[in-house]
């Protein structure tokens, strides 16, 4: 989806057309304390990035608006994208067919449905961007290749609005011209790194000496750079049974210590969760606490259950527990603090707390 935030703000507001809008995921303690979550293109035109703090985004650009995050009306709308999406996927017969990545991007299958043919795949893709556009009235960009790296890296080739084909006969053309921290799985690290070792573009990558690769990178990364560079991508799509993770993070009231005060917002995060949890009809095993100090310093602990669980209870109690393990060890006041479960599957029926 195109800054999807931000886009549906725009969709709401028909006003702010025009404007540069950017939606922030605000703390409370000031009318701008957090960061840029989203904004559109306009706002990124004066240098407004997600992940920025909202007061360095306002010097940016004053005349900008500034929207806080509406998760949950964002969510309703990514689910029913994805329904659409997956609508389109081939059946998942012998596999899985459709992945969710994020709130606003998936990968779908469609060699079945297109028996492989990438004129009809672009046809498929149009169909798909003419649905969401009826239906939501919203903007995606899509991206088509023989595999998933190449289909994320050709959705980004012309956004907004765009749709990109690289066919398996493209790939060197595609690939070879772009600068290697444009390889999606490159990390800014990574890309230092290469171009210390005089790989530039995606193309010197291929070319490069995968013996040295090896010895820089490890085996397992050194091949994958390697096969990267020429397009080659094996890895699965791998459907999920909602979220990998489902969690809330909130920022307190003040920086504190103070137990009881922590405890009143962990509770209410985790009937967050619950809420979440319960309309996928979803269990976890994993509870993850994580604080941040008011030095902006980031602790995070995590507990797997016997066995799937959908209990506020048994979630409160988990996370209570971890949550005094770091009182007990810190002495620096929390700034904020969020709860998340992971190993989720679908709901068999609710255990309690007197389970454990």
């Amino acid at each position: 989806m195109d800054y999807f935030f931000a886009a549906i703000e725009e969709r709401e507001n028909p006003g702010l057309r025009g404007k540069a809008v950017v939606v922030c995921m605000l703390s409370g303690r000031s009318e701008l304390s957090g960061a840029v979550s989203s904004c559109n293109y306009i706002a990124r035109e004066f240098g407004i990035r997600a992940g920025m703090p909202c007061s360095r985004a306002k010097k940016l650009n004053p005349e900008a608006v500034f929207l806080p995050v509406r998760k949950e009306f964002y969510t309703s709308v990514s689910d029913r994208i994805m329904e659409i999406l997956r609508s389109y996927a081939d059946p998942g017969v012998n596999g899985d067919f459709f992945e969710q990545v994020s709130v606003d991007e998936a990968f779908l299958e469609i060699s079945e449905r297109t028996d492989g043919d990438f004129n009809l795949a672009f046809e498929l893709g149009m169909q798909i961007k003419k649905e969401i556009k009826e239906k939501e009235n919203l903007t995606c960009s899509i991206g088509i290749g023989p595999n998933k790296l190449i289909s994320k890296m050709a959705s980004s080739a012309k956004k907004p609005d765009g749709i990109t084909v690289v066919s398996s006969q493209d790939l060197e053309a595609f690939l070879w011209p772009l600068k290697v921290s444009k390889l999606w799985g490159i990390g800014d690290v990574t890309a230092r790194k290469l171009q210390e070792m005089g790989v530039v573009t995606v193309k010197d990558l291929a070319e490069h000496d995968v013996i040295e690769l090896i010895s820089t990178f490890g085996k397992s990364r050194g091949t994958w750079l390697k096969q990267a560079a020429a397009g080659i991508d094996n890895s699965p799509l791998k459907e999920r049974d909602g979220s990998e993770q489902i969690g809330r993070i909130a920022t307190l009231p003040e920086d504190t210590l103070d137990k009881e005060l922590i405890s009143s917002l962990l509770e209410r995060l985790a009937e967050d969760v619950i809420k979440k949890l319960d309309s996928r009809e979803l269990s976890f095993r994993i509870v993850t606490v994580t604080v941040i100090n008011s030095n902006f310093r980031m602790y995070t602990r995590s507990r797997t259950l016997s066995h799937p669980v959908s209990s506020k209870e048994v979630l409160l109690q988990v996370a209570r527990e971890i949550l005094g393990e770091f009182l007990a060890e810190n002495r620096t006041e929390f700034r904020r603090v969020g709860v998340r479960v992971g190993g989720l599957q679908k709901s068999k029926g609710q255990k309690s707390l007197f389970d454990y």
